[in-house]
This record gives structure tokens, sequence and C-alpha cells, in this order.
């Protein structure tokens, strides 16, 4: 099935699958309320604000969203489809390494009255992985200009997309008392300075994360106190504080009850 055929009155999200080389209508979508999205405030209203041009059919920007583990880069992507699907929001998921269908997937979707949103979900290339260039046509458009209905939004661990080496710093050249960047720098960073919107995630301090794990468990009474104090020797296990890591607690510590019970 191509993106063309889908009814989208019907279906609000489309997963693309690799083995079978086709888009795949979501039946059931893992909605999430933006509202839920605690510590990443700002870049909640910032995407906010960029999605709701778009849906007005205003100037508006591709999305890069980089930075941290679990806190909430994704999640914003399924907050925005609940939010914004009855205005005519749509999303598309393709896999970093399926983004050599992406030319075909615009041209099947470009005359179509809805507005989509192409989710690439931890984006990031290798040295010599040329796939990247399809992304860039389709951020910046051919001799075709881009389609006004389509906008990709991508999260990545890495602010360039492609990884970045000592080694490029140290091919940098200074002519006429000017420093300018190595070819290999300048390639890095145009794929990324093609989202007009780059917005960073960092881990959050104690207090934010607290928050999080209250939001999770609600009211805990007495054992709040508890709660608090073995959530944090959970993060520190993990290495992070996190909202992933304060769902995965919140999973974690009920599972212990549970069994104590």
């Amino acid at each position: 099935m191509n993106s063309s055929t889908i009814e989208w009155s019907q279906y609000l999200a489309a997963v693309w699958r690799t083995n079978r080389a086709y888009l795949k209508p979501v039946k059931d979508i893992d909605f999430i309320s933006l509202e839920s999205l605690i510590g990443i405030e700002r870049q909640v209203e910032a995407v906010c604000r960029n999605t709701e041009q778009f849906l007005a059919g205003e100037e508006a920007n591709h999305v890069l969203l980089w930075g941290a583990r679990g806190m909430g880069k994704s999640s914003i992507i399924k907050g925005l489809l609940a939010k914004y699907h009855k205005e005519g929001l749509r999303v598309i998921e393709i896999p970093k390494d399926d983004l050599v269908h992406l030319l075909d997937i615009c041209d099947d979707i470009r005359e179509l009255a809805y507005k989509f949103i192409i989710f690439c979900d931890d984006l990031s290339f290798e040295e010599g992985d040329a796939s990247y260039k399809a992304l860039k046509s389709t951020l910046e458009g051919t001799i075709e200009s881009p389609p006004k209905n389509i906008l990709v939004y991508a999260t990545s661990n890495r602010r360039h997309l492609l990884p970045e080496r000592m080694s490029d710093n140290q091919s940098r050249e200074i002519i006429n008392g000017e420093i300018h960047q190595s070819d290999a720098v300048e390639e890095k960073m145009s794929l990324s300075d093609r989202f007009g919107l780059s917005l960073s995630f960092y881990s959050v301090d104690q207090e934010t994360y607290l928050n999080m794990v209250e939001h999770y468990f609600g009211d805990m009474g007495a054992e709040r106190e508890k709660i608090h104090k073995e959530s944090l020797r959970f993060a520190t296990q993990k290495g992070i504080r996190s909202g992933r890591v304060a769902k995965q607690f919140h999973a974690y510590y009920r599972n212990q009850m549970q069994r104590m019970r």
C-alpha cells in the first residue's frame, strides 16, 4: 500500500514497514497528552507554535529535536497528533534506513488536502552513509519546489546528525586571518542547518525528576518520602534523570509492591 491509497480520513498515521516496503496505516495510536510532558514545556510550546503555523498555511520550519535520551522528544510527536489531528494533521513515520523512499512518499501526498509530518526517530548517520541525501532533498527541494503540506520532524541524540571527529577541527584553515571550516565540517553542519527549528533537550535536575515521578504515582500519601528516595536511587543506576526513567521506575516500583503482597 502506498501513501496515496491510504484513506487518510480514517487513519491519522502510517508507518513504513521495511521488509514489505509499504506504508502500514496505524489503527491503534499511542496518543500522549502534551500536558503530561514535564520539564520540557519550553520545547513543547515552540513545536506547537510551529505546527499551528503549518496547519494555518503559514510559513513553518522543519524541526530537529536533539539531546539527552528519554526526555520526551518522540512523545512530543505523539502529543502533536493527539492535539491537532482534528485540524487535518497526519503523521508518517519512516526509519532512517528507508529514507531512500522519502521522495516517492512525498510525491504521493503532496497534492492531498491534509498536512503531513514526516517523522524520523533517532536520526543519525555514520561515515559513508549516503541516505541522508534523500533527506536533504526533501528538506529544501530539488528543481521541484518542496511540498507545502509536508514538514520533517526528526529526533536525534546528535546535534549535527553526522559523527563529529577531532580530525575535522584539525583540518580547518586560516585564510587572511579568517577561520574556514573544512569540507567535512561544512557537510555535517549543512544537514542540521536545513532544520529551521532546532531544540535541545538535557537531563533534568532532581526537583523536576521528582515532579515527573509524582505525575506517574499521583497521590503517594505517607509513602511519598520513600518513593522519592527509591526513585533517586533508580535514576542513579540508570545514569540519567529523565521522563523515561521516571516512567520505568513507576512500573518497577508497582511490580515490587505487587510481589510483596
